[in-house]
Parts: C-alpha cells; structure tokens; sequence
C-alpha cells in the first residue's frame, strides 16, 4: 500500500491493534507512508485517529501488529523513534508562565541540544515562524494561532523526519488555522518532512496527498482525495423531506432512484444535477421540502463507505 515510485516508507503500519478492555479501538490497520508525503487520517470522533497516533508516538502499547517509523520498531527501539519524530496533539505542551524561549530551551535540552547549536536552532525556528519579536513573551499571554506556531517552533527544534499532528487547528478561527497551516506547508517544502494529520475537517484533508479514512477503528479506504472522490462519482443530492423514510422506497418506484438515508435527509449520488433535483421536487411537491445539489466531498465518500456521516448529528 505504499504510493508508487516509493522507496522504504517513513511510517509503515501493519495489522495495527489496540483494545482497551473489552472496547476495540483499532482493528487491523495496514497502510505505509512514504517519506515527504502528507496523509490524513480523517474520521469521527471515536474511529481511532488519535490512538493511532499516540501508538506511533509510543504512548499506548500495541495489543497487536507492528509499526514501525524510519525503518525503526516503535515497540523495540521507542527512544530513537521519539527522536525521529514531533507531535503536536490537541492539548498544548507548552508552560504558560514561562516566555516562549524558555520553552524552545527547555525543549532543546530533552533533546541533547546545548550552548550555540541550541541558540542557533531557536534563533532560526523564532525567525523562521514569524516569533522572534515575541520570544520574551510569556506564553499565557499569545493568542490561539501564535501559541501554535510556538508549537511548531518547539517539535521541530530537533529536526525531526516525521510530524505527527492530532486535531491540530482545534480552537483555532478560520484566519489562524489558514495561517498554521501555510506556516506549515512552506516548512515542508523546505524540510522534506512526512506529515501524517489526524482530522475531522475535509479542509484539512483536501490539503494532504492521501487521505485514510478510519471508521470505528478499521480503515476503509485510502487513496489521494480525488481518486477518493471519483469512486461517488457526479454530482450529489440531498434531498430534505418531512418523512425521509416514506419517501424513500417511492424516490426508486416512482423515478427510479437509488438513495439512502443519511441523518434526516435522502442522498443520491451520481445524481444527473438540476434535472434529477427538479423531477423529484415536482413529483413529490407536497413531501420535498428541499433538495440540495453538490460535488462529491470526502463527506460523500465516507457516507457511501459506512453509511453515517464524519460528524454525528448531535455534534453538527
């Protein structure tokens, strides 16, 4: 499953497993990631994203299958995976009281870095994030975005092969998250790095080269977004009624439609656009309340794949 033209993968993952008492949250997940590639691991809150990552992270055990990060055994040799890798996960890791150098310092030196290499490194990565006129700054006093780019600063101090990132825009608005990950881009390019990003934002996965998409712990497909895309096909309806569940067996009979029911609406892929939305409307006149018309998203894929949406109804 590594991309074509790969050579030795930079993360390789094989019949993963993890269980937390009778609860399996990860079944049997196989997939490689080349080096300098992006891959998103996109899924609901409970499909096992972020287990994944702490277990290439080397926090949670493995209760079977292997992973391995640079060709090294994250079960055997856990400290020089840790040294290959930066995490940046949904809580922050910094010290609020302390100034954002302190941090970056404090970082260095659980890596081995002192004296000039280490004032070297934090005086690129404060230039190099747009922070330098912050540095004396105390970290409790940064917005959202700029305590993300200290963040960044601090995991790749040591100049790590691979990024790991769980949710990592969470409590960002629109303008910082566009900014993070422009930050980001441009530091990949620049590095090389493989980005592996656990996510449930079709944005954020848009922006990567593959996507996995991880429902209740097993992985159901993974493929660049647009190969992910062309599997639904043309357009998408969802059409709105005031009893989706009379209306649907009479959407096939009537106009021979194939749809199923997502949430409280009918969805119809591979839908022939604004003629297929104005036969079912002027069919069904009294029971269509609306009909919604758009291209495939990795929403519909995941829809057509499992049959629920990335985000539960209580959370949309």
């Amino acid at each position: 499953m590594t991309p074509p033209g790969s050579s030795t993968p930079a993360v390789s993952v094989r019949g993963l497993e993890r269980r937390f008492g009778s609860r399996t949250a990860l079944a049997g997940v196989t997939f490689d990631v080349a080096a300098g590639e992006r891959l998103a691991l996109l899924g609901p809150n409970g499909s096992g994203k972020s287990t994944l990552l702490r277990m290439l992270a080397t926090l949670l055990r493995l209760s079977g299958g292997s992973a391995a990060v640079c060709g090294l055994d994250v079960t055997r040799e856990p400290a020089a995976v840790r040294h290959r890798l930066g995490t940046v996960f949904q809580s922050p890791s910094l010290d609020g009281k302390l100034s954002v150098r302190e941090n970056l310092q404090i970082q260095g030196h659980l890596y081995g870095l002192t004296g000039a290499e280490l004032a070297g490194r934090i005086a690129e990565a404060l230039e190099r994030l747009a922070l330098t006129e912050r540095a004396r700054d105390r970290v409790e006093t940064l917005s959202g975005g700029t305590k993300r780019r200290v963040e960044l600063a601090k995991v790749l101090l040591h100049r790590p092969s691979v990024l790991l990132l769980d949710e990592p825009s969470t409590g960002l608005d629109p303008a910082a998250r566009l900014d993070f990950w422009s930050t980001l881009l441009a530091i990949e390019q620049e590095r090389a790095l493989t980005v592996i990003v656990a996510t449930h934002l079709m944005d954020e996965a848009d922006r990567c080269t593959r996507v996995a998409l991880l429902d209740e712990g097993r992985l159901v497909a993974i493929d660049s977004p647009d190969a992910l895309k062309a599997r639904v096909g043309g357009p998408v309806l969802d059409v709105e009624a005031g009893d989706p569940d009379a209306l649907l067996p009479r959407l096939s009979a009537a106009l021979g439609l194939r749809a199923h029911k997502v949430g409280r609406a009918l969805r119809i892929e591979n839908a022939a656009g604004f003629d297929t939305a104005q036969r079912i409307q002027q069919a069904f006149p009294r029971e269509v309340l609306a009909v919604r018309i758009g291209q495939p998203t990795l929403e519909d894929v995941f829809v057509a794949l499992t049959g629920r949406r990335l985000a539960t109804e209580e959370a949309a």
